[in-house]
């Protein structure tokens, strides 16, 4: 008599490698949690798992380059990969390094991914005998979660190629999108993190029409979705925000406390000459404008953003342009990058061309300069009794790692909290900053 195989012996196992940004990580928890609804279990090793999916990145030089090093990683101790994400987008090139790949799908491909899945390792049993949580599968800690909005972005940004892989904007019903937040507040956690390409766009696509949650009418629009997030109960934070005019609306639900006083708002750069070659909008007179009406209806506003330093065609005096406005605008978070010449974008055709040493020099004097002004705005912090969000504990140091409403998660500072190495991860304390360094805060519980 032949032995019949136990469920648990049948599961078939799939390992997952996530790169990229935090898109790109709420596409790998899309099809995480679609694999564990059809009965499939996520295996923690190569060796466990009998195929491996490989979530990519591509938009700058090193990140494909991380992408085909984990796709050849993964090639070499399991044998059998699915490859997704924005490099997928570029199919050529992946098979060209990796021809023995079993499948290329671009981003926010979840259907495209499960069917090779099933080709290469069918499903073990009908998807509606399983149970998966409301909240999915996540990747990040339990207490917070990325909420994405909408897919692709309406610009054509001349150093981006992300409308090429991901498309034009494509808007999430504020309805569906609201019950996912439900969904991940009822399941623990306490702070969302909104994010899309584009996140003030929200909606543009769909005319802002009007979409239902709870029995009630909500606008698929940014200022209406973050009044209803604000009400769920937990921090809400936005990325990803273009200056559009509307964003004004969002500063009295800052100042009142229903979202954090948090923008990130990625300008790029501030000579209209610089940012008119990117095909970007304003310039440093129009942001400064902007910031100054921002933070008079919100005064405790903080403001991240990002910028490119030699960018085809920028001038010594274009460079100093934009450390002039770091001045005036004294940002609270800045990151910086050098330009890099991506595959497909149509930047790489503008002359003038920046030395890579210079566009390294520049980027190293800009973020002296912004050191400085961090520090500065930290120190001005220290006095204050703040919220925090603890991410990790130490009790040998009777110590708590977390966040005020300032940082966000992997990007921004950390608040280091003594006498708290009773805290809880995942809860909310209260702290006295004592001290301010560079990027981070000291602070005592309270």
């Amino acid at each position: 008599m032949k032995t019949r195989k136990t469920p648990l012996q049948s599961v078939p196992k799939v390992g997952f490698v996530s790169l990229g940004c935090p898109k790109a990580l709420v596409d790998s928890e899309r099809i995480l949690t679609q694999l564990r609804a059809e009965g499939y279990a996520v295996a923690p090793s190569y060796e466990d798992a009998d195929l491996v999916v490989v979530n990519t990145c591509g938009f700058i030089d090193a990140a494909v380059e991380e992408s085909l090093d984990a796709i050849g990683e993964a090639l070499a101790e399991n044998g059998r990969v699915i490859v997704t994400g924005c490099l997928g987008a570029r199919e050529e090139q992946v098979r060209a390094a990796h021809p023995q790949v079993l499948a290329v799908t671009g981003p926010h491909q979840t259907e495209a991914v499960m069917a090779a899945v099933h080709e290469a390792l069918p499903p073990r049993h009908d998807p509606f005998t399983s149970l998966v949580p409301p909240q999915g599968i996540k990747l990040t800690p339990a207490h917070y979660a990325y909420l994405k909005i909408a897919e692709g972005c309406n610009h054509r940004c001349t150093f981006c190629i992300i409308p090429g892989m991901r498309g034009d904007l494509v808007s999430r019903p504020a309805g569906e999108v609201l019950r996912e937040a439900e969904n991940l507040v009822a399941a623990g956690v306490k702070e969302l993190l909104v994010i899309s390409q584009d996140t003030s766009a929200y909606g543009v696509d769909l005319k802002y029409r009007t979409d239902f949650w709870g029995g009630r009418p909500v606008k698929t629009r940014l200022t209406e979705l973050a009044q209803a997030l604000g009400s769920l109960g937990a921090w809400v934070r936005l990325h990803y925000i273009y200056p559009y005019p509307h964003v004004a609306e969002l500063m009295p639900l800052m100042a009142e406390g229903r979202i954090l006083p948090y923008l990130d708002v990625p300008l790029q750069h501030a000579s209209p000459a610089v940012l008119k070659a990117m095909r970007r909008p304003g310039g440093a007179e129009s942001h400064l404008q902007t910031i100054a009406q921002w933070r008079a209806a919100c005064p405790d506003l903080v403001i991240r953003s990002t910028f490119i330093t030699g960018f085809p065609g920028e001038t010594e005096a274009d460079f100093e342009l934009l450390l002039d406005f770091l001045r005036g605008a004294r940002l609270d978070r800045v990151g910086c990058f050098t330009y890099s010449e991506v595959e497909g974008a149509a930047a790489n055709a503008l002359p003038n061309t920046v030395p890579a040493e210079l566009r390294e020099e520049r980027k190293a004097r800009l973020m002296a300069l912004q050191a400085e002004i961090s520090a500065a705005k930290l120190a001005e912090q220290v006095g204050r009794t703040i919220q925090v969000l603890v991410d990790e504990v130490d009790p040998s140091q009777d110590l708590a790692i977390g966040r005020s409403f300032r940082d966000a998660p992997e990007i921004d500072g950390m608040v280091f909290i003594e006498g708290a190495g009773q805290a809880v991860v995942g809860e909310f304390v209260t702290a006295r900053v004592v001290a301010s360094e560079e990027h981070d805060l000291v602070a005592e519980l309270v």
